[in-house]
């Protein structure tokens, strides 16, 4: 089964949500500013060490733009499970994922993790509770683009055809920002998949395969169809692990959490996470400030 590439794109933009339609298409980091040097580069982030007439500096990290906040209005937003004015003895008194966009400044948020393992389900809640991020699911959209399962693609093109277009989907919903992403637990696999994933912040649910199994029992899953499913599922998993285990937050999922803890976890690590990695703009004002450059407004 080979759809014609005009075909299946043509059924891709139609398969994406029109929520989305509004959003910037980012095909490469662009760096805008007036001036008469080349702008030096390093590593992931840029420094603009000269420039004349208008001083308006984009800086980019994990692929796409990141305005430095200070050419705003806006407050800076800290971590809230660091900020006492939040805290109270009934918790924090907001919720952490309402600031969790602000801090992010558009960075897609992508979860991986082995099937069954509740990736769409707390994606949605965390878009949901975000408030200004989309909630996108590569396996449904692939589902409305072909116009068939999972399975039935797998039965009819085997698994090579389902990571081919798997593959053509998250190269068309990389491309936009603002999105909370759930993914097919073998998207990792491709390492140009895993390459596009590391644009944004990749987020592992895990989950034990035990934990699994009893979650997608009467389930259609291709590739369990065997005479041991469980030994099967961990083999997997097994395949896999070296690739989640370099996702940037691992959230450990135990029988006993429903997907609104799962949900209050991510938040709270993903809020970790950006402390401990402040965006480029920040590491490239620094380095600036090292070497005796101006920092460009």
């Amino acid at each position: 089964m080979k759809l014609s590439v005009t075909l299946f794109t043509s059924a891709l933009l139609c398969a994406l949500p029109s929520s989305i339609s509004s959003f910037t298409f980012v095909h490469s980091p662009i760096i805008k500013a007036q001036t008469t040097i080349k702008p030096t580069y390093d590593h992931d982030y840029a420094i603009v060490s000269e420039t004349q007439h208008s001083r308006s500096t984009v800086l980019y990290a994990g692929g796409f733009q990141w305005e430095d906040p200070e050419d705003s209005s806006e407050p800076a937003i800290e971590n809230p499970f660091k900020n006492e004015d939040l805290q109270s003895e009934d918790g924090l008194k907001i919720d952490a994922a309402r600031l969790l966009s602000p801090r992010l400044k558009g960075c897609n948020l992508y979860f991986v993790g082995m099937m069954g393992s509740g990736k769409s389900a707390v994606g949605d809640i965390v878009a949901r509770r975000m408030g200004k991020y989309n909630f996108l699911d590569t396996d449904k959209i692939i589902e409305k683009a072909t116009g068939m399962t999972i399975p039935e693609i797998f039965e009819k093109g085997g698994e090579d055809e389902f990571r081919d277009i798997e593959t053509q989907v998250l190269d068309s919903v990389h491309a936009y920002v603002r999105c909370v992403i759930s993914t097919g637990g073998g998207i990792v696999c491709r390492l140009v998949n895993w390459s596009k994933l590391q644009a944004g912040i990749v987020v592992w649910i895990d989950v034990e395969p035990e934990v699994i199994m009893k979650r997608i029992e009467g389930t259609d899953r291709p590739l369990l169809q065997t005479e041991d499913p469980l030994k099967t599922l961990t083999e997997i998993l097994d395949s896999r692990l070296a690739r989640y285990e370099q996702a940037d937050v691992r959230v450990k999922v135990t029988e006993d959490m429903d997907e609104e803890s799962v949900a209050d976890l991510v938040v709270k690590e993903i809020h970790n996470f950006i402390d401990e990695n402040p965006p480029a703009w920040k590491k490239a004002k620094a380095k600036a400030q090292e070497e005796g450059l101006d920092w460009v407004q």
